[in-house]
């Protein structure tokens, strides 16, 4: 809204002053230091050179004496179309979007390094993973897949884990996902499973969500997607924070040495925060409370210097190993179980930098899976073939030209030289007469091929028909999908089903329904019939499937539960107090806590805080209808008496409590808490997930059980379904 405007001293019309300058101008030294500047009538005392660096200006540089009123033929006169500065300030405005990725488009990064401590050097020849110690600048996007940019962060989904280095020999970019296996072996498929999980294109909706009838008859449709289906059922796909989850590069790469020598890799992320993620019922009501929750943990994180930390983990092996697997490894439906071959620690990634601009940085970092360094190839996986041949495209319709390296994030930070040139928004060219090569010019003519530092691909050997074909060796559907579900524990394989159940009960058609359960047969016979009892059908005949379903072992580095941390640094307590709480139990807390490297925020009545039992005022830093205990990992709930009485007539402050009793979450209580309890819908008889805080002494006992997160007894007997895996 523009202000009422006023007469200056000058008699000149203006308006509102603005109340703050940007931080980002120039500094003066960046700055000409010398104007021509002419006299002014009167012998008025000109603007000196430190006010010029604080004038605003127009994207040209003009000094703008008006930024609030358009040029106009009289006071209440039409707007004149010779106003430059109104043209320059809608047209910038007008453009401010560029077009969001397809997928992935709701992302969130930060900037850190990459430090090698683990030499591959007889593997690959790459120099970020041959020098031991060095440290290679990084940005790193998470993402969600399905939903646009304005979706929730919690959505059911994959998370895109994509790592951009900015290494000595150029850009490698490892764009993976949280997820080590993908819904498709070809990548002439993608298209259509996009177009079937995105909203359906008549009505627009469901946003952000596979559980719509296109999806499940995409997928019902198509036997290689089922050991993705096992993968986004679970609880993978709701990750407590980008913190907590592993990324993986999907693909079988190449490392090469010096003599051309190949080795198979896969890439693994381990997050040394541990595995964690959310319940169904928790990410619904997170997402209401705070869609950015995931963006908000990442940034708070970093700004109170609890850097997140990852390892760099490879598999390594040669054409042998790969032939003696239960499938083909170029299959991207698939993985290697760690107890095949293990995963071998070579590196650490870790975020210490949030970025400067959101836009500038996290919205226009352009990632490509073909751009990888000296010494790091690719397979012959035909999903990343596709992939490599997409990305270009993309980044052109993205970001407006082929010059998008010319963007600071994108910029290689080693030297680039090339006879490219010109394109839209061309940053840097070439300089001289000759943009061509080969050229007889002379030594100084521009750069020329170096076949010994230079990028070489392995020289793999070609035979076969030019056709269009899947090999046999992609026939086995079902198998991995079936070691993936035995690999988890009871709860996990429970939520499973209740995943299933939820996504197919939105599924309006019933041969959609029951063409997916009839995928399930093939996989395991008790979740078939958990997921048929759950939808009320009877079971399906199994799927006709191209190769039998066999047994696998069980891999225990595919369970959450298995996997998850040692301790409570990281994550964060709510606790809830009242005028009268007890300072001796608060500060007995908040001490263990800040000991175990956890955070914590008060919740009360009114945002002002509350006044403790020795008369200490606490701020608050949410407002109970405004911070449910879904936002904390644990909770303390230490009322006084007086505000105990006060809680139980409150809707939300008893919603507090039942969500944090049926998420299965440690909730540490002072005796007072009990009134509260009663009314909030918790058993007389308190389970072992309750821990009663007596004396400041059961506050450091509290946090340490709180490193086991859940309570998971608690689960089989506050749902429904829990018959269905007793």
């Amino acid at each position: 809204m523009v202000s009422k405007s006023r007469k200056g001293d000058s008699g000149k019309v203006k308006g509102e002053t603005p109340a703050k300058v940007s931080a980002d101008l120039p500094s003066g030294s960046d700055l000409p230091t010398h104007y021509d500047e002419p006299q002014g009538n009167g012998g008025e005392t000109h603007q000196s050179t430190t006010d010029r660096n604080l004038t605003m200006t127009s994207q040209q540089g003009v000094p703008v004496s008006d930024g609030q009123n358009s040029l106009r033929a009289g006071k209440r006169g039409p707007t004149l179309l010779e106003d430059f500065q109104l043209r320059e300030k809608i047209f910038h405005f007008d453009h401010e979007r560029i077009p969001e990725r397809v997928v992935h488009a709701r992302g969130y990064g930060a900037h850190g390094f990459f430090e090698l401590t683990d030499s591959l050097a007889d593997y690959t020849r790459a120099d970020v993973l041959t020098a031991v110690g060095r440290k290679t600048e990084v940005f790193v996007r998470f993402s969600t897949v399905a939903g646009r940019a304005g979706s929730r962060d919690l959505a059911r989904d994959v998370r895109g884990f994509a790592t951009k280095f900015y290494t000595r020999e150029g850009n490698w970019d490892l764009v993976g996902n949280n997820i080590p296996v993908f819904f498709i072996q070809d990548a002439i498929k993608f298209p259509d499973l996009v177009h079937a999980v995105k909203e359906e294109p008549d009505r627009a909706f469901p946003q952000a969500q596979t559980a719509h009838d296109n999806f499940w008859d995409f997928v019902s449709l198509s036997p290689e997607a089922w050991h993705m289906i096992m993968w986004i059922m679970s609880d993978r796909t709701l990750p407590r924070s980008f913190r907590t989850m592993e990324g993986f590069g999907v693909h079988s790469f190449r490392l090469l040495d010096a003599e051309g020598k190949s080795t198979f890799v896969k890439f693994h992320w381990k997050p040394k925060q541990g595995l964690q993620s959310v319940l169904w019922n928790e990410a619904v009501k997170i997402s209401g409370a705070d869609p950015d929750f995931h963006r908000r943990d990442l940034w708070e994180a970093i700004e109170s210097g609890d850097f997140p930390e990852w390892q760099l983990g490879v598999q390594l092996f040669d054409d042998e190993i790969a032939s003696k697997l239960d499938f083909d490894h170029l299959d991207a439906t698939k993985l290697i179980p760690e107890e095949v071959v293990p995963v071998r620690i070579v590196g650490r990634l870790v975020l210490d930098r949030n970025v400067d601009n959101f836009f500038a940085e996290t919205e226009q970092v352009a990632f490509c899976t073909q751009n990888v360094p000296p010494g790091i190839d690719f397979s012959e996986d035909p999903l990343l073939a596709g992939r490599n041949f997409s990305y270009l495209d993309t980044q052109l319709k993205r970001l407006g030209g082929p010059n998008f390296t010319h963007i600071p994030i994108n910029a290689p930070r080693c030297p680039v030289m090339n006879f490219q040139q010109d394109g839209h928004m061309a940053m840097t060219n070439p300089k001289g007469r000759v943009n061509y090569e080969p050229n007889s010019w002379g030594a100084n003519a521009g750069p020329r091929e170096n076949p010994e530092l230079g990028h070489s691909s392995y020289a793999a050997p070609l035979d076969g028909r030019k056709e269009r074909i899947r090999s046999e060796t992609f026939a086995d559907h079902y198998s991995q999908a079936r070691m993936f579900y035995l690999s988890q524990t009871r709860i996990e394989q429970k939520h499973i089903g209740d995943a299933l159940v939820f996504e197919l009960s939105k599924v309006e058609r019933v041969d959609i329904r029951a063409r997916a359960v009839s995928h399930l047969a093939n996989i395991d016979a008790d979740l078939a019939a958990t997921v048929a009892d759950g939808l009320g059908m009877a079971v399906p005949q199994a799927a006709a499937a191209a190769r039998p379903t066999l047994d696998l072992p069980p891999s225990a580095k595919l369970s959450i539960l298995a996997n998850g941390p040692d301790s409570f640094k990281g994550r964060k307590m709510g606790i809830l107090l009242t005028d009268g709480s007890s300072a001796e139990l608060f500060n007995a807390l908040t001490k263990a806590l800040k000991a175990e490297g956890a955070v914590w925020e008060v919740i009360a009545p009114k945002i002002g805080g509350v006044v403790l039992d020795d008369g200490t005022a606490v701020a608050a830093r949410q407002k109970i209808d405004g911070g449910p205990s879904v936002l904390y990992d644990a909770v303390a709930i230490l009322p006084s008496a007086d505000g105990a009485a006060l809680l139980a007539r409150d809707a939300a402050s008893k919603d507090f409590v039942s969500d944090a009793y049926g998420h299965c979450k440690y909730i540490g209580y002072s005796d007072a808490a009990t009134t509260l309890f009663a009314e909030s819908r918790v058993p007389p008889d308190l389970d072992a997930g309750f821990v009663a805080l007596a004396k400041a002494k059961d506050a450091k006992a509290f946090v340490g059980q709180c490193a086991e997160l859940r309570f998971w007894p608690r689960e089989m007997e506050v749902d429904l379904d829990a018959d269905s895996v007793r």
